[in-house]
């Protein structure tokens, strides 16, 4: 028997898990609207690949996958495109999504499907394709299955976790699973385990759910690879991928570091199951398991296509019984109150409860911090939550981030404990939000920077190399008398130009007065009288405005 290894801190709570787990999981009958959301899963959203008018067959791609962390998103059933538009979603937030609704046509016609060879097929290959399938965790994060599948710079991953601990209250839909499911399961934690390597391959299941433990033990007895089914104690957040981690195998997951950093991936038995059924039958992920309970008077889990409106899952159930106050999407520790039914079921909805007010009171208004140090005692991460409480409260983010806030899983440990009712984790969330928010507006100033450094840098050298040409050009014209010498035609007329010169000169010793050695005294005489009279010309034409003539 493999040995648990406690973590710090949790908390035991009521479970309420029996209302739900009374029935098989339940299959809902086709619906003539679904409006499906292109962001189901953390990283970019998809983005639209139908527009309205268009018909579609259940399993076809509508929204593909952009960027490195994003995953395809698919028609839940055949019919016609009516809008591509913002609607209600599930969401803390409470604001809309941009949706693709269909309208069915009640044929529910699916595209063709067929698996892949996994085992010999590249593993990129292999997680191109659980992208284009659109796989995303179904234990509450939603991250991308195929960014999962990695195995970044290791070799390989040693330890494959899977996590059916389900530790939360009300939520019942992976004790059903692996109840009614678990050799499609363990089926698809086979190709895990081929895609990262891994050699050991456990099964964290709560103590509290001895049907699924029962059910995983014997199909991992006919599994043909070693799997160990582990029974971990009740107490939340037992869930939790860290302390899951810490349980089945002693380590610690390092502050900022990931748990394939220390050779352990996890994944939720629920994604496990989807991917078996993405890899062996082709089929994309256009449903899941949903746990339908509290105020409604057939509490259940309900195999729900993604894009079923939350009314209808609740109709599902029997309705809202009178009394009833509200829902909550996901656990009363981890989940938000929905703010409109219309919202449809989405890759992270697990669980939608409807709320009484003798099971759900308001809360307590909130009171001074009185040092107890009881939310200390109760962390599961072993942080100092009334420390990270002062510094959010006093927006000293620097310092939340000093105490590690970001290792808070927010599983509402302290809130619970805590004697003066402080909503703890809203605070957390807050500082986080505001990081996030100040990292984002630091990265587009540094982007801004950039733009502007590399805009300088193009101007000056465009400039540069507008110089750099001048240059050339010039360089090249003084080039050009010595590359003359050698053309045929330069050398012909720079010939003919100098045999003018040439002419000219001798025209000009030509008029030069000749045999004037050796004169008579006479003709001397009259000679230089002639050159006195030509001298004296321009002088008198100047003075009588007449032009000069040569004397006689």
């Amino acid at each position: 028997m493999r040995a648990i290894h406690p973590f710090h801190g949790g908390v035991h709570l009521a479970e309420h898990k029996t209302e739900s787990t009374g029935t098989a999981i339940g299959w809902m009958s086709l619906l003539p609207r679904y409006v499906v959301p292109l962001s189901q899963h953390i990283g970019q959203p998809a983005i639209p690949v139908v527009k309205p008018g268009d018909r579609v067959l259940r399993g076809q791609m509508i929204g593909r996958p952009t960027g490195t962390i994003s995953t395809a998103v698919h028609a839940p059933t055949s019919g016609i495109v009516s809008a591509v538009e913002m609607h209600p979603v599930a969401h803390p937030s409470g604001l809309t999504g941009l949706c693709v609704v269909i309208e069915s046509d009640g044929a529910d016609r699916a595209v063709e499907m067929s698996g892949i060879d996994w085992r010999n097929l590249d593993p990129a290959e292999v997680q191109a394709h659980v992208r284009d399938l659109g796989l995303a965790g179904l234990g509450g994060a939603v991250f991308p299955s195929a960014i999962k599948l990695q195995r970044g710079n290791a070799a390989r991953i040693p330890t494959l976790i899977l996590n059916g601990s389900e530790c939360e209250p009300w939520i019942t839909c992976d004790d059903m699973l692996m109840r009614e499911r678990a050799d499609a399961t363990l089926r698809g934690a086979a190709m895990m385990r081929h895609l990262l390597g891994a050699d050991t391959v456990l099964v964290g299941i709560e103590d509290n759910k001895p049907q699924a433990i029962a059910a995983m033990t014997e199909a991992a007895r006919q599994a043909p690879f070693p799997v160990e089914i582990v029974a971990v104690p009740t107490l939340y957040p037992s869930g939790g991928a860290k302390q899951l981690t810490r349980l089945l195998t002693g380590l610690d997951n390092p502050t900022g570091k990931l748990s394939t950093e220390i050779g352990v991936q996890v994944f939720n038995v629920g994604t496990a199951y989807s991917m078996y059924r993405a890899l062996e039958l082709g089929e994309p992920m256009i449903s899941r398991v949903v746990t339908v309970t509290g105020h409604v008077p057939r509490p259940g889990n309900f195999e729900a296509r993604i894009g079923t409106p939350l009314r209808d899952l609740l109709a599902a159930a029997g309705g809202d019984l009178p009394g009833t106050t509200g829902h909550i999407i996901g656990g009363p520790m981890m989940g938000f109150d929905l703010d409109d039914a219309r919202a449809p079921v989405v890759k992270a909805v697990n669980c939608i409860i409807a709320k009484r007010v003798e099971q759900f009171p308001p809360a307590a208004p909130a009171m001074p911090c009185i040092r107890c140090g009881q939310c200390a005692q109760a962390c599961p991460a072993e942080l100092q939550p009334f420390e990270l409480y002062w510094y959010a409260k006093a927006k000293d983010f620097e310092k939340t981030r000093r105490y590690n806030l970001f290792d808070c899983i927010e599983c509402g440990c302290c809130s619970y404990v805590c004697p003066s009712h402080i909503p703890l984790v809203d605070y957390y969330r807050f500082a986080k939000s505001e990081i996030r928010a100040h990292e984002l507006d630091a990265q587009a100033s540094q982007a801004a920077r950039e733009r502007h450094d590399f805009r300088t840098f193009r101007l000056e050298r465009e400039k540069r190399e507008k110089a750099e040409k001048l240059a050339q050009k010039a360089t090249t014209r003084l080039d050009s008398g010595a590359v003359a010498e050698d053309d045929p035609a330069a050398a012909k007329k720079k010939a003919i130009l100098q045999a003018a010169i040439e002419r000219a000169a001798k025209a000009k010793v030509a008029t030069t007065p000749q045999n004037t050695d050796n004169l008579s005294p006479t003709v001397q005489r009259e000679i230089d009288a002639i050159e006195a009279r030509r001298q004296a010309a321009p002088d008198d034409a100047a003075a009588t405005g007449r032009q000069p003539t040569e004397a006689p």
